[in-house]
């Protein structure tokens, strides 16, 4: 017998089968259903069979397939809510508003007045120095470029190193 589930994923349930859940699109890697909490109707969240927690673990190539769904699913969201706008939006981490911690994008429907807010640039930002900008880019040239760094991102992840995948998910 398989040991018990360290944690505990709603995502994972659905998934699976253990909750009621309003589907929109199905592949071999990849479900979409409606978000239970949208911001308005039609709202859709892109979610990956096997559990992920974060944009840091889940593997390159099956983002990109979660992006070609969101993509996919973008116009006829849309279109069908009757919305003038859209965002494709990912939270990674708590301090980025992650509350599922079971990676996923939403396709969120807009119009204007809806009352939700993604304020870019944001107000309480200033512009740094142009020499500020320069560092932070060459600093992320560098990361790019080191070869510990690769090993850690997830496309460059080698079969069998630890990730931080739940440990109850299908092989």
């Amino acid at each position: 017998m398989p040991p018990a589930p360290s944690h505990t994923c709603p995502f994972c349930d659905l998934i699976h089968g253990a909750g009621e859940v309003s589907m929109c699109f199905e592949d071999a890697e990849v479900v979409a259903f409606m978000d239970i909490q949208p911001v308005n109707a039609g709202h859709v969240l892109v979610v990956p069979r096997e559990h992920y927690e974060s944009i840091e673990d889940i593997p390159a190539s099956l983002a990109s397939h979660l992006f070609q769904v969101s993509m996919q699913l973008a116009p006829v969201v849309k279109h069908v809510a009757g919305a003038e706008g859209l965002n494709l939006v990912v939270n990674s981490g708590v301090a980025a508003g992650q509350d599922v911690f079971h990676y996923h994008v939403h396709v969120i429907p807009r119009r204007s007045g809806d009352g939700f807010n993604i304020p870019l640039p944001f107000a309480g930002s200033e512009m740094p120095d142009r020499t500020v900008l320069d560092m932070n880019a060459a600093r992320i040239i560098a990361a790019l470029r080191d070869p510990v760094m690769a090993r850690k991102r997830p496309e460059r992840r080698a079969a069998g190193v630890t990730d931080r995948r739940a440990s109850s998910s299908p092989a």
